[in-house]
Formats: structure tokens, C-alpha cells, sequence
């Protein structure tokens, strides 16, 4: 790459096919040579929800989401600092030095996202049929499932939008198209 790194935020609904297309995104950076990571918004979450369960001494399996508690705390930090997110994210960005950073938990379209597309980032949205997306939440092992933290997703406009609803080798066909045309 020429010195600066390839930005892409993912978005979609929980479902939709956004950490497959991460991974796919981080395999073609693989692929062709070139360093890749990811950097979530919800970092500072994840940290409080494991605190959380820790207090209530409640086992917490890693990677899992207990998408209304979190979904809770976002609001609470928003509340009292609307760019605590934000600015987080952006300090972690600051010391990120690879080809490609990928971001899959961009949701808020007032602060977050227009951070964002100041450093940089070019945003792929991902859809996919209603119903497919339904039988895939099904399969997931999340803990709780809440939908209002996306409910502004529209607001943010893409640069490109995928479709998921279906087969996995045109899905990712269209994400490496996507990549090549991004750089």
C-alpha cells in the first residue's frame, strides 16, 4: 500500500454477515501481503460487561455479548460524554500502524460514524433478506439480543452496500471486489 492504510467500517444488522465479511476482508489482506486489524468501538463495553459479570459472579464465556446490557451502557456513556466511544476508539487508532484496519461495530450515526469518516474510513454496508437474517441470529449463541443500537444505521450513508442474502462465493466475490476498488 502506499503509506496510508485502508479504512473500511462494516455495518448492518446483527445477522447480516458483517464479521464473515470482516473475515474475509482480513484473509484477502492475507492474501496479498499486506498487515491487517481490527479495531472495535465497543472495546470500552466489553470491558465494562466483563466487570459486570464479574460483580454479579456470573460466569462470562470470551467473545460473548450480552447485547441489552451493553446496548444499557452505551447509552450511560453517551450520557454523561457523548464521544467517549469516539475518542477511545480514536486514540486506539492513532497507534495502529498496518495496511488495513476494519472496524465491524460501528453503529451510532452522530458521533461515531462521523469520526470515523474523518479518519479515513470508507463504509461498507451489509444487507441481507429478512428472513435469512432471523435464521442466523437463531444459530448464535449471544446471550441477549437488542436491536435499538442499530435503529440509526440508516442515517449513515455507505460508501458501497453488499448484499448477504445469498450464496457465500458470490458474497465474497463481491467483498473483494469491493477491496480492489478501494484501493
Amino acid at each position: 500500500m502506499s503509506g496510508v492504510s485502508l479504512r473500511i467500517a462494516v455495518i448492518g444488522l446483527s445477522g447480516s454477515g458483517k464479521s464473515t465479511c470482516a473475515a474475509e476482508l482480513a484473509a484477502y489482506a492475507r492474501e496479498h501481503g499486506l498487515s491487517c486489524t481490527r479495531v472495535p468501538l465497543a472495546r470500552p463495553l466489553y470491558e465494562l460487561q466483563r466487570q459486570v459479570y464479574a460483580a454479579a459472579g456470573v460466569p462470562l464465556h470470551e467473545g460473548a455479548q450480552d447485547q441489552v446490557l451493553m446496548e444499557n451502557l452505551a447509552g450511560h456513556l453517551r450520557r454523561l460524554n457523548p464521544r467517549t466511544l469516539a475518542d477511545d476508539f480514536t486514540a486506539r487508532l492513532a497507534a495502529t500502524d498496518t495496511d488495513m484496519v476494519l472496524n465491524d461495530d460501528l453503529r451510532d450515526p452522530h458521533v461515531d460514524a462521523p469520526a470515523l469518516r474523518a479518519a479515513g474510513f470508507r463504509i461498507l454496508r451489509i444487507t441481507c433478506d429478512e428472513e435469512i437474517r432471523r435464521k442466523r441470529l437463531a444459530e448464535r449463541g449471544d446471550l441477549t439480543r437488542a436491536d435499538g443500537s442499530t435503529r440509526g444505521l440508516d442515517l449513515i450513508t455507505p460508501d458501497t452496500v453488499i448484499d448477504n442474502s445469498g450464496d457465500a462465493a458470490a458474497y465474497r466475490a463481491a467483498i473483494r471486489a469491493f477491496v480492489r476498488s478501494s484501493t
